[in-house]
């Protein structure tokens, strides 16, 4: 009795193991993930697909656009998506074993590899197949190893003289860094000046362009009640658009039809084909226009703001890396001059600084684009 037991217990787990299986397959093929959905993902349970997670998808871009660069590791990476909040479904900080998984994945350009099978996955792509590249020649590059070890200067290649334009360099006294012009042009008398007075510097100008959280939050709320104001006017000329362009698939049909029953010729199909898709196209190309026209502006504006937001976790975070790659992103011509640190905010950032504190902040996209702020950060 127990070897009949056995053999018929067996007999289920094989069965249900290969209906599973049969099953992965079949959505597979359909173009869906059969498994939990990779970070910067999320299920759609409406059309049963992956959607893009609106606060970690961008996180993951970036995460795939820095290490491009070839100026991260896995180990910057790793402590700057835990400072934006790109965490694991448990909510714990990504292990850099993770992050070098995610940056192999050819899921995020539209590819879905598994258990060894490859398929077109009907999820929208996160990245394009020519960055999934690049990223690929910097893990090659990375993975290999480096003969001589260097003092790391975080704040290094960021400003330039200010008196005569050379570069700035580094090196270490007594346990501090220092920054000063490599007078490669000649004699220069501008000062050394010390790593933590710099990093204050930029802690401050990178503060004054940060958004915390619960301002951040009013601004999503504004930016929502925009979106919706901006798509009321619309409604009705989209749905006379996509009245028309399903009058123009019916008329597809009719005459798809009509040429399989022989009642027109073979020119005369092609012909009035030709015309109906153009009209199809037309409408399409309406609908695409009126969309973008609404709410084109949301997107970048969301992105924008979310990047504000971030760089109030970097300015509380006191990483000097992270106060680097920020300091990109919202100025440009950086100098140094009597210790000070000059520099010209970047648009759309010179309005937010303009705008400082933030009281009662409302959406950019009117603002006059012929600002641009200059300031010594002290």
């Amino acid at each position: 009795m127990m070897n009949i037991a056995f053999g018929q217990s067996k007999y289920f787990v094989d069965n249900l193991s290969e209906n599973v299986k049969r099953g992965q397959r079949q959505k597979l093929r359909r173009g869906e993930w059969p498994s939990f959905p990779p970070i910067g993902y999320v299920k759609d349970p409406n059309f049963r697909k992956l959607v893009v997670d609106p606060v970690k998808g961008p996180l993951v871009k970036e995460i795939f656009e820095s290490y491009a660069t070839g100026q991260y590791t896995l180990k910057d990476l790793r402590k700057a998506s835990f400072q934006w909040g790109l965490v694991s479904r448990t909510g714990r900080p990504l292990f850099q074993s993770q992050i070098q998984r995610m940056l192999g994945s050819t899921f995020y350009y539209g590819l879905m590899n598994f258990n060894g099978e490859i398929h077109q996955g009907n999820h929208a792509p996160l990245i394009s197949k020519e960055l999934f590249d690049d990223v690929q020649k910097a893990l090659v590059r990375n993975g290999k190893p480096h003969k001589y070890k260097k003092n790391k200067f975080p704040l290094l290649g960021l400003a330039t003289c200010d008196r005569c334009g050379c570069s700035i360099t580094a090196e270490r006294q007594k346990g501090h860094h220092y920054y000063r012009c490599t007078k490669k042009k000649g004699e220069c008398t501008e000062p050394y000046v010390r790593e933590e007075k710099l990093a204050g510097q930029l802690k401050d100008a990178i503060a004054k362009v940060a958004l915390p959280a619960d301002t951040y939050q009013k601004v999503l709320v504004e930016l929502a009640k925009e979106a919706a104001e901006a798509s009321q006017p619309v409604a009705a000329m989209k749905a006379n658009i996509q009245e028309k362009r399903s009058e123009v698939q019916g008329k597809l049909d009719l005459l798809l039809d009509a040429h399989l029953n022989r009642l027109v010729t073979q020119g005369e199909y092609q012909a009035k084909r030709e015309a109906l898709l153009n009209e199809k196209i037309e409408a399409e190309t309406k609908m695409a226009q009126l969309e973008a026209g609404a709410t084109g502006w949301l997107e970048p504006t969301q992105r924008f703001f979310q990047a504000a937001h971030q760089a109030d976790q970097v300015a509380a975070s006191g990483d000097l890396e992270s106060f680097k790659e920020m300091a990109g992103k919202i100025g440009s011509n950086f100098r140094l001059a009597a210790k000070t640190l000059f520099f010209s905010y970047n648009l759309p950032w010179s309005h937010l600084a303009a705008a400082a504190p933030f009281c009662n902040l409302r959406p950019l996209r009117d603002s006059n684009p012929c600002y641009r702020l200059e300031k010594p950060m002290s």
